[in-house]
């Protein structure tokens, strides 16, 4: 059997279908938004979506109460819900200005990152990194650090050059590293606290291929290298098959060699599903030996294509994530440590875990700013099951080792905590207050973490 990591990731979902903890949403009057995997909801008094900045600066000036950026829907976080106004930022896309002497381009920030692969190809340019899933917007992605894999590379926000953000008072401010820089440090990483961010200019690089390799090898042979792995290849993770010795790792490279990227073998991935499926109705300590055998059926795999077609997958099917970082040198400790508990605790989880490492930056509030590089380390559950149990076990490991939120991602982090985690935090909040002095941008969980 040969299953790529994105046949398992994909199956995995299907398996979340046989789950008995299946949730129902609650039936109200108000039409609700929801983001992607439905675990957060809000009714909003109304949306609007502006065609264009002058819009938006109308719409701010002439309302009150509280408003919320909101993009693909992305984040598993409450970042989004309001019952006031969602300003939907869709409109405000497409490819705006090239550069092709700096290579670097200029996108509408409501552009989704799976829509910006083609555009650029054709002005000769390409994204340095993407993350693991491409449907969310530009401004989204890097409200929340959104990053990719690789030690050579920041999170997203890292790439950006400059931007423009629209005040709750209906201001337009341009910033950079030399306009206006503590805002642009700030911004880069904003959770949408500060402003609707219209516009960004990326730093880009000439279109080039991609090769992806996927095998399957023992967890602590893979932690044993693991530093050695990161540094020799341009993109190298992997993803720790709960309850097992094994995990499916991904290198990738740059190539020269014609494009091979076919569609994955229906067969097969029907199969792994069927497998999952039955895995999940298994006592926790009978999994062990069954998914043991099966990772040693996974034959390897090779893909090559243009980079944007290799480093982001299509997810359909849908979940609920936690991520955090911690420095790189506690990253294996921290990861043997959530596997462990995994098992001790006969969790009921099939959902692999994702391993990583990211370069570290100078914004304010990135998973990975400061002084040393980040292993950055997800857990999953299926949205048809009850995350809470689950990743109320494993948060306090992350915290153990130091470890910082994905924004975007599923946390319980409050203010006092997040003060002591973030050495710009304080700046941060002055910032927010100097620009929102009436709170407008501040939902319930945006209170929680910058006003306590």
């Amino acid at each position: 059997m040969k299953i790529s990591r994105r046949q398992m990731l994909a199956s995995t979902a299907l398996a979340g279908l046989f789950s008995p903890f299946a949730s129902v949403l609650s039936q109200q009057k108000a039409a609700p938004w929801r983001n992607w995997s439905g675990g957060q909801v809000c009714y909003p008094s109304g949306r609007f979506s502006p065609a264009s900045e002058t819009e938006l600066q109308d719409f701010l000036r002439r309302t009150s109460g509280e408003i919320r950026p909101v993009g693909s829907g992305h984040s598993f976080s409450a970042l989004v819900p309001t019952d006031g106004h969602l300003i939907v930022i869709d409109q405000l896309s497409g490819l705006l200005d090239h550069d092709a002497k700096t290579l670097q381009a200029t996108f509408g920030a409501g552009t989704r990152l799976g829509d910006m692969g083609e555009p650029l190809a054709r002005i000769g340019q390409a994204m340095l990194n993407l993350p693991d899933i491409d449907r969310q917007t530009l401004a989204g992605a890097t409200a929340t650090a959104t990053h990719g894999t690789g030690i050579a590379f920041t999170c997203l926000s890292g790439f950006v050059t400059s931007l423009r953000l629209v005040t709750p008072d209906g201001d337009v401010i341009d910033t950079s590293p030399t306009s206006n820089s503590d805002l642009f440090d700030a911004a880069r990483v904003s959770l949408g606290a500060l402003g609707i961010v219209t516009q960004m200019t990326l730093q880009n690089r000439a279109p080039y291929k991609l090769k992806a390799r996927n095998w399957v090898q023992p967890i602590e042979e893979v932690l044993e290298t693991f530093d050695e792995s990161a540094a020799n290849h341009r993109h190298f993770e992997m993803f720790p098959l709960t309850h097992s010795d094994y995990a499916l790792v991904l290198a990738i490279d740059e190539t020269d060699e014609d494009v091979n990227n076919p569609p994955p073998a229906p067969e097969d991935e029907a199969a792994f599903a069927q497998a999952m499926a039955f895995w999940a109705t298994l006592p926790a300590k009978e999994r062990f030996a069954e998914i043991n055998a099966m990772a040693r059926q996974i034959g390897p795999t090779e893909a090559v294509d243009e980079s944007y077609r290799i480093l982001s997958n299509i997810r359909n099917n849908r979940f609920n994530e936690m991520e955090y970082s911690v420095p790189a040198e506690a990253g294996a400790d921290c990861l043997r440590e959530i596997l462990r508990t995994v098992i001790e605790k006969e969790v009921d989880v099939v959902f692999p875990l994702e391993y990583r490492y990211v370069k570290r930056d100078d914004t304010w509030l990135s998973m990975s700013a400061g002084d040393y590089d980040h292993a950055a380390i997800s857990i999953h559950r299926m949205a048809s099951e009850d995350y809470r149990p689950y990743f109320d076990l494993i948060e306090p490991i992350f915290w153990k080792y130091g470890g910082r939120p994905h924004w975007g991602k599923v946390h319980s982090l409050d203010k006092a905590r997040l003060e002591q985690l973030y050495p710009r935090f304080k700046d941060f909040q002055m910032l927010q207050a100097e620009l929102d002095p009436a709170g407008r941008l501040l939902n319930p969980h945006l209170k929680k973490l910058l006003v306590g």
